[in-house]
């Protein structure tokens, strides 16, 4: 789709976020200031941009290109991440925002953790930032894959030069303006979101003659399109995969992205509100993701395969509406993956500047020396992930999987169980990110019978299991933990 008027919209949107980050770039006066804005998110700051950095491209490439080839399986995915938000916000949000304040002003995961369990030796802290690193390395080689594919469609670019023009792009606002820079262009890319993903079904429904038709025209796709029990091809789904295809909400409670969001808030009773904003975009975002999947299936039933059908949304747009338009709804790609492409890097960049480096090599560096070494660090880690993200038969959805099962089993136990067990030690803490990070990498690789189960599933049981037998065994924590953590519950 080369057309003038896609290429304009594109160039405004791009400027417009190298705008926001030349903004906030005088504004970063200390570390804090780069990596969590001084705890200063408004609610709605705060909501739109962590489900805006949680949902990614795969929002729009990846879950759509899953609906249109196994019809509504696809919902599976959906309501288990539905769930997962609602309880990451509910059970998880307000204590974590009050105990990383009380728990010595910690302003990454890995600092609270070290600072929940008192690890004086680091181990703790180094650790967590090693498996930051590795995870988030795939899940921006995703988002990059991703802005490949957009760049590609769109003005019929090599998929090597999409790439790299991405890349550039997401490194420049985010090296300069730090958290709140992708705080704020994540908020209005949330919002450019969900209009384009609620506009697009409406116009494919519109272009059908209306729900009855459209409807009609699914059921004829095959008999067990619409049947939440059976595959694409008709096939039953077993409850190995149903589990697999729901337990994705079990990955929000460790997504380092998403939980220094609620680290950031300004107020910890601005979270209810925000709670209930994230809902209604979540809720109506994931269902209009699903339809358009299922919508393309009638504009493309010769069925495209695992990769091609992740661009079914672009199709759609070049299909259904006039380029003006159409260069507003695909800059909503565009958003999607910047918006967690960019809260990933900072994330990455925060765990190498203030876990690994002033802990290990320069322990007196100044706020200035280390406010330049983090910005390196996002450049650093985007080299490699764009190094990742080079072969152009990659899948979004397959990548994106790996790392959220990889952060859902290495974090998520270990941040419910600091939160809400008082009992728990540092020991167990360390066994619980070993176990699980590992299950997961062992896991992924293994086929057949019970490893066709999603890894996230037995790489959380592991951790979880492994947290309270090390802490069992271990000597209780200190009376000065405990008090923290009895400050931090009420």
């Amino acid at each position: 789709m080369e057309n003038l008027s896609v290429i304009i919209t594109f160039i405004a949107y791009l400027f417009f976020m190298l705008a926001v980050g030349s903004h906030f770039y005088k504004r970063n006066e200390s570390l804090s200031d780069y990596l969590i804005g001084g705890r200063q998110l408004n609610k709605w700051v705060a909501a739109l941009s962590a489900q805006a950095s949680d949902m990614s491209g795969w929002l729009l490439l990846g879950l759509p290109g899953y609906a249109y080839l196994q019809g509504m399986e696809a919902i599976w995915i959906a309501l288990g991440l539905a769930a997962g938000t609602y309880l990451n916000w509910r059970f998880v949000a307000y204590r974590l925002r009050r105990y990383t304040e009380l728990a010595g002003n910690a302003i990454t995961l890995p600092d609270y953790f070290a600072n929940r369990f008192h690890d004086t030796n680091r181990l703790l802290r180094i650790l967590s930032a090693a498996f930051i690193l590795l995870f988030f390395l795939i899940y921006t080689a995703s988002g990059f894959v991703a802005g490949a594919k957009l760049f590609e469609s769109v003005f019929g670019l090599p998929y090597h030069s999409a790439l790299i023009i991405g890349v550039v792009v997401i490194i420049s606002y985010t090296a300069l303006g730090g958290f709140m820079a992708v705080s704020w262009t994540d908020f209005f890319q949330g919002i450019i979101m969900f209009c384009a993903i609620i506009a697009l079904p409406l116009l494919a429904v519109h272009a059908m003659g209306g729900f009855a038709e459209s409807t009609a025209a699914l059921r004829q796709v095959t008999p067990s399109y619409l049947n939440l029990f059976t595959d694409g091809e008709g096939q039953p789904i077993s409850a190995l995969a149903i589990v697999s295809l729901a337990a994705w909400g079990l990955g929000y409670f460790g997504q380092p992205h998403i939980l220094t969001r609620f680290m950031a808030i300004r107020l910890a009773t601005e979270i209810k509100p925000a709670r209930k904003i994230a809902m209604i975009w979540v809720i109506t975002s994931l269902a209009c993701a699903v339809w358009i999947g299922l919508l393309g299936r009638i504009y493309l039933p010769e069925i495209l395969g695992d990769s091609d059908s992740e661009k079914i949304f672009m199709i759609l747009v070049d299909q259904l509406t006039h380029p003006l338009i159409g260069g507003i709804l695909l800059a909503a790609v565009l958003a999607a993956i910047m918006s967690t492409a960019d809260s990933q890097l900072l994330v990455t960049s925060s765990a190498l500047t203030e876990d690994l480096y002033r802990v290990l090599i320069r322990p007196c560096a100044s706020d200035k020396e280390l406010l330049w070494i983090s910005r390196g660090t996002v450049i650093g880690v985007a080299t490699l992930a764009c190094i990742l993200a080079l072969n152009p038969a990659s899948s979004v959805l397959g990548l994106v999987a790996y790392a959220w099962a990889g952060f859902g089993a290495t974090f998520g136990p270990l941040v419910l169980m600091s939160l809400y067990w008082k009992r728990m030690t540092r020991n167990g803490a360390l066994a619980g990110i070993i176990g699980g990070g590992l299950t997961v990498l062992i896991w992924k690789p293994l086929e057949g019978g019970w490893f066709d189960l999603y890894e996230i599933v037995p790489g959380f049981a592991v951790s979880i299991s492994l947290i309270i037998l090390f802490s069992l065994f271990d000597q209780k924590p200190e009376d000065s933990i405990l008090e923290t953590f009895d400050a931090a519950s009420r």
